[in-house]
């Protein structure tokens, strides 16, 4: 299935990257082992994995990293 889009930020209650899927209005919610300092590349990677595991695919400009 295709994904509306992806957003990773950091979750700092789990100590985690939290990323959000969008498919329509149903949002699924999704914690990545990637360390805190990573960059951009390697949370793309890991969005991309979770899209995966997940069963979706996302355009990878629809992917947007909110790094705060």
């Amino acid at each position: 299935m295709r994904a509306d889009g992806a957003e990773v930020s950091w979750d700092a209650a789990k100590s985690k990257w939290l990323v959000r899927i969008t498919s329509g209005e149903e949002v699924i919610r999704r914690h990545c082992d990637a360390p805190k300092g990573a960059d951009e590349n390697s949370l793309r990677a890991a969005v991309q994995k979770t899209l995966a595991d997940e069963g979706y695919e996302a355009d990878p400009a629809r992917i947007l990293i909110n790094e705060k």
